[in-house]
Formats: structure tokens, C-alpha cells, sequence
């Protein structure tokens, strides 16, 4: 197991925030795109996508604590 100091941790759960964003928007997108001709589908990728928002909001909350809340697209924050 390699030793990894504080910068290189940064930048790895940075890459995983970038990476998580970009898969949270290809589902919702996917999810959109099926809802009229594949709604099983489309709850599917729904699902897929909130499980990407829910990593976008720990490695947000890592990165930044005690910030504002990641919300999706559309999304009311409800606290």
C-alpha cells in the first residue's frame, strides 16, 4: 500500500468529484431520453444518477465542510 500525502488526496477526490459529476449528468440525461419510449429504463437511470449525487455530496462535504448542499438539477433541498 502506498503512503499518499494531503495534496495527492486532494487531487484524487477531485478527480472523483469530476468523475461523479459527469456520471451523475450522462444518467439524468439518460433518464430524459427514455422517458417516453422506456420508463423502466428511465427509473433506472434515475436511480443510478442519485446514487452519483449522494458521492458528489460526501466528496463535496469532504472537500469543502459544512458548505452549501450539492443539489441536482431541478431539485429542491430539503432540510
Amino acid at each position: 500500500m502506498d503512503v499518499v500525502d494531503a495534496d495527492e488526496l486532494l487531487r484524487r477526490i477531485r478527480r472523483g468529484l469530476e468523475r461523479a459529476a459527469g456520471e451523475e449528468r450522462a444518467w439524468r440525461e439518460r433518464a430524459q431520453s427514455l422517458t417516453a419510449t422506456d420508463p423502466d429504463g428511465a427509473r433506472e437511470a434515475v436511480v443510478r444518477a442519485r446514487a452519483y449525487e449522494a458521492v458528489l455530496s460526501v466528496l463535496e462535504e469532504i472537500i469543502h465542510p459544512g458548505g452549501p448542499p450539492v443539489t441536482a438539477e431541478g431539485a429542491k433541498q430539503v432540510t
